[in-house]
């Protein structure tokens, strides 16, 4: 079994910068990421962009490129196409690769696994030529692939910046559906002046925004009643504003309702939740440099709390230079400057999350609105299952079996909270979340029976 001082799960902007400042500290580490090149959701195929595409993208893609290269020279070691599948409380890690399967253990563990798509439960989701925003985006970034028959539906930053990379590449969206409910400028409003602290996030904002106007992309907001209508595969979305149905064709549709913190690592290890009010999720609870309520256990990136790639990058040399003083080879100094250029980027996040909070009607499907895709559950069948006694998310699962289909409770886990809350008229946290126990992923038993001590892994070169 190999040991290492610091093991990262994740090679986005936040496993990429704790790796590089781990690595200059001094300390042995491992980066484990399912993708096969660093980059993360954020900064995907960055390594292999042309020069067009980093253009298409934008300069905020294109600055993960020298954090890529930075990561390369570093001397972790990388392991790319590995899955991560059970993290214990002595901080031993399983993981499953083109190696087969293999072990190792850590003084240290960071996780940078960012930050999943909210679901968006409604009457069509399910169909052929759905999917969320940020699939769409994926295509575009790692294979140059848009549609020109797309219609996006939803709400939150994301869905503005799709939009305008669709721009760019020459096939703007049809429309932008925008689900926010009424009042969302005005309740957002007393966040404004400290999002001035953070202000090229607003300059972004509105340049996205006149952007699609001049390409004539029609922007349709406090849009109600949502459907995606098809027989074989999604034909159309309609939509209700004022009393009045609209309806567009669409071939394709990108739904977005923000995104949450990916937790399934963090509970399996047991780390303390709380619930952001803000947010419509679990966080894990962390002290200032990220640590969780288990020693020796970071979270950092959008995992710890939905900040974008710039407090992700930040987030991860904080959790880092966190272990480094811990162990004599850097100063609190260092770590509290960056503590602060941190807290100045985020400050946007309160107004962001008052104007693109999500409408109750997104958070409370219909009855007859699938939620568990895995297991074809709906939200009625849950709302069932409270009325006989179910008090929560893993009573509803022995009910129904929601959440124990291949995503293991990631889709349908916070709608199945948010439902049952409502349901019981209580809070969410009074509620909690589904039980999250390994494998983490879905694994052959040939990767499990294979488990054998890790080979030491290849170095970055």
């Amino acid at each position: 079994m190999s040991a290492y001082d610091v093991a990262i799960i994740g090679a986005g902007p936040a496993g990429m910068a704790a790796a590089v400042e781990a690595s200059r500290a001094g300390f042995s580490v491992v980066v484990f990421d399912e993708q096969d090149a660093p980059g993360g959701q954020i900064y995907r195929a960055i390594e292999r962009a042309d020069a067009g595409r980093l253009a298409l993208m934008g300069e905020d893609y294109a600055t993960g490129r020298a954090l890529a290269e930075a990561f390369r020279t570093s001397s972790a070691v990388y392991m790319p196409g590995t899955i991560v599948w059970n993290v214990d409380a002595s901080l031993r890690i399983n993981y499953s690769g083109a190696t087969g399967s293999g072990e190792v253990t850590a003084g240290s563990v960071i996780i940078a696994t960012g930050a999943m798509e909210r679901a968006t439960p409604l009457p069509g989701w399910t169909l052929p030529g759905v999917m969320t925003a940020g699939a769409l985006q994926i295509l575009l970034k790692a294979h140059g692939l848009v549609s020109d028959d797309t219609v996006l539906v939803g709400c939150g930053p994301l869905l503005f910046l799709v939009a305008q990379q669709m721009t760019e590449a020459g096939s703007p969206p049809r429309a932008v559906v925008e689900t926010a409910a009424p009042g969302a400028l005005r309740r957002a409003l007393p966040h404004f002046f400290g999002a001035l602290r953070a202000p090229a996030y607003l300059r972004k904002g509105l340049a996205m925004i006149r952007q699609l106007a001049r390409a004539g992309v029609p922007v349709y907001r406090h849009a109600q009643a949502v459907a995606i209508e098809g027989r074989e595969a999604a034909e159309a979305v309609s939509f209700t504003i004022k009393g009045q149905r609209h309806r567009i064709s669409a071939g394709t549709v990108g739904l977005h309702q923000g995104v949450i913190p990916n937790q399934q690592i963090t509970r399996l290890l047991g780390c303390e939740q709380d619930w952001s009010a803000s947010q419509r999720c679990f966080v894990p609870r962390l002290d200032p440099f990220g640590e969780t309520s288990i020693q020796n256990v970071y979270v950092t990136g959008d995992g710890a709390g939905i900040g974008g790639a710039v407090s992700a990058a930040l987030g991860g040399r904080l959790a880092a230079l966190r272990i480094a003083a811990r162990a004599g080879k850097a100063t609190t100094g260092e770590a509290r400057s960056v503590m602060a250029r941190l807290a100045r980027d985020r400050a946007i996040r309160p107004f962001l999350e008052a104007l693109y909070a999500p409408s109750d009607e997104v958070l409370m499907p219909a009855d007859d609105t699938l939620v568990c895709r895995c297991e074809e559950v709906t939200a009625g069948q849950i709302r069932e299952a409270v009325a006989l006694g179910a008090p929560g998310p893993n009573q509803a699962k022995a009910f129904l079996r929601c959440g124990m289909g291949p995503c293991q409770g990631r889709i349908c886990g916070p709608v199945v909270t948010e439902v049952i809350a409502a349901a019981r008229r209580t809070r969410q946290d009074a509620v909690g979340y589904y039980r999250i126990r390994p494998p983490l992923k879905p694994l052959s038993v040939a990767e499990i029976a294979g488990l054998a001590p890790a080979a030491e892994g290849q170095p970055l070169d």
